[in-house]
Formats: structure tokens, C-alpha cells, sequence
């Protein structure tokens, strides 16, 4: 599981270092992609598979089912950890997501997220006006 927040630094060549804590999990690889937000999804290969499956399910007929193919797929880089632990965020998704150099390493439990410090910043502020309405507004599954 993915947990916590990280604040960390993206190198000159685009390298960042993941969370000691997250490489375990990442040690047969990850697939980084776009996120729903202005982020970077990063999954490892298990999550990813199922995430896969979930996308290859979406009826064919319907225009935003391949929209979203198009967005998860069309953007997924497959990568490894360096012998330092870290990864190099591709160039469409650093432009994508507004990263330069720091960035926060956000846990999502089944994945995490990487974000630009100062849109993470307001992404927080959102989440922390009012947690118990969004908690609300959401329809958990049966």
C-alpha cells in the first residue's frame, strides 16, 4: 500500500528518487501515467495489470470508453528504478503535469501520485476545505 507524503526534488535529467518505502513494491518495475488531475500516476505491475483489465473491459461502442483507453494508455510509460532508487519521469509527463524540480510523492494506497509542489498545493487546500463533503458526496461500492 501506498501511503503518506514525500516532498522531493526532479534532477536536471529528469530523475526522481522514489520513497525508500514505495521501492519494495516496484521492484518488478512500474508504469507511470497521466493522472486524473494534472499529476503523474505511478502503478506497480500487479495494479497495473488490473488497471489494464479494467480499461480492455470498456465497451468499444462508446466514445468515452475509448477516450479514456486513449488517455491511459496512450500516456503509460513502462520503467525500472535505477540502482538509486530512482525513476526518470518522461518529458510528455513532466510538461503534462507542470513538474520542474520539486514535486510531492502522494500516496493513494493502490498507486501514488506525483505532482508539481505548487499545484499540489492547491489540490490540498480543496481537499482540506471541507474533507467530510467530498466523503459525502462519494457512493461507495456494495
Amino acid at each position: 500500500m501506498f501511503a503518506g507524503s514525500y516532498e522531493h526534488t526532479v534532477d536536471a535529467k529528469g530523475r526522481l528518487a522514489i520513497p525508500a518505502r514505495f521501492r519494495p513494491d516496484l521492484a518488478d518495475g512500474l508504469v507511470l501515467c497521466k493522472g486524473f488531475e494534472k499529476c503523474v500516476r505511478v502503478f506497480g505491475p500487479a495494479e497495473w495489470q488490473r488497471v489494464s483489465a479494467q480499461m480492455i473491459a470498456l465497451p468499444d461502442n462508446l466514445a468515452n470508453a475509448r477516450r479514456l483507453r486513449r488517455a491511459v494508455f496512450g500516456s503509460a510509460f513502462p520503467s525500472e528504478l535505477d540502482g538509486h532508487g530512482r525513476v526518470v519521469l518522461p518529458g510528455p509527463l513532466r510538461e503534462y503535469a507542470g513538474i520542474n524540480d520539486s514535486v510531492m510523492v502522494i500516496g493513494a494506497g493502490n498507486y501514488f501520485e506525483i505532482w508539481d509542489s505548487r499545484l499540489w498545493m492547491a489540490e490540498n487546500a480543496l481537499i482540506d476545505e471541507d474533507p467530510g463533503r467530498i466523503a459525502e458526496s462519494i457512493e461507495l461500492p456494495r
